[in-house]
């Protein structure tokens, strides 16, 4: 452990876990520091999330599918750990570290519809802490219990502080009834202690089902019970931005429609990680960059 980094956000504790006031703002940036105006950012401050429609175009859309379903059906790809599999049925669930396999996802993260709007948000340079792309295919999608991603990434990454912001770029349309994702507006600004050691080589269960990490159901009720529950529906091409604490999940997708996305997480380069605060060594690097280059066009 780093002693130099006091750990405001201790988790995996033994006995009652509790929930710990935020210490860190959700928006770091202003209006003067890129295109989302000041409604914008002050409803992201408040809600932890944010909805871009149309943040890609109908051509676009197509674009990124198609290169979707060729990572998906490369046969010398499945063998990479980098490819997560139903735990299940055996299909691709999540390509990790896809900006280094895609060049076309690559250019995105460096588009300044993405960077600048991560670089706002989060009131520094950023890097990329992780990116994946995610399947879930009609009837056989499970979905993700309720956790705050925050709390993986500080326990089992060495994340110091939330000063992080995730973008999930949808390409295929967001149905309320197809797995899409849930989020508690609000529940940012407080962050949930789990109880639990982690288990060593945790992520190679985790990201097929997570189980140590999650938050006890009467934690969930009362968060819910303050925050309420929305839900990301729209169109393929619209861009879900949302804090690293928020609390959020989704059900499994037993509709005959597919459901896809582009998962990019960026961190402020002034919270670079650490050793992990809960865990005997940090995850993979293709699950938790440890390269704190910043992203430039």
């Amino acid at each position: 452990m780093d002693t130099r980094i006091e750990d405001r956000y201790p988790t995996r504790v033994a006995g009652e876990a509790k929930s710990l006031d935020r210490a860190d703002p959700t928006v770091w940036g202003s209006e003067s520091d890129g295109p989302i105006d000041a409604a914008t950012l002050a409803s992201h401050d408040a809600k932890g999330y944010s909805i871009v429609e149309g943040l890609l175009s109908p051509a676009e859309v197509q674009t990124y599918w198609q290169e979707l379903v060729r990572l998906s059906s490369d046969e010398e790809l499945k063998a990479d750990e980098r490819v997560i599999t139903e735990k299940k049925f055996g299909e691709v669930r999540s390509i990790f570290e896809v900006h280094k396999i895609s060049e076309l996802i690559s250019e995105l993260v460096r588009d300044p519809r993405v960077l600048d709007r991560a670089r706002q948000i989060l009131g520094s340079e950023v890097y990329i802490h992780q990116s994946r792309v995610n399947y879930m295919p009609g009837f056989k999608g499970t979905g993700f219990y309720w956790h705050s991603d925050f709390e993986t990434w500080h326990a089992e990454d060495g994340m110091p502080s939330p000063r992080a912001v995730s973008c999930s770029i949808a390409l295929t349309d967001n149905y309320a009834f197809n797995g899409g994702l849930m989020v508690m507006p609000g529940s940012q600004r407080t962050f949930i202690q789990c109880v639990g050691e982690t288990p060593e080589d945790n992520y190679k269960s985790s990201l097929k089902e997570q189980e140590i990490g999650v938050p006890s159901e009467h934690e969930i009720t009362k968060l819910a019970a303050e925050c309420g529950i929305d839900q990301f529906t729209g169109p393929a091409g619209s861009a879900l931005w949302f804090d690293s604490n928020i609390m959020h999940g989704s059900g499994s997708n037993i509709t005959p429609y597919p459901r896809s996305n582009i998962f990019l997480v960026f961190n402020s380069v002034e919270n670079a990680l650490v050793e992990p605060f809960a865990a005997a060594k940090p995850r993979p690097t293709f699950i938790g960059s440890r390269d704190f280059t910043p992203i430039t066009r």
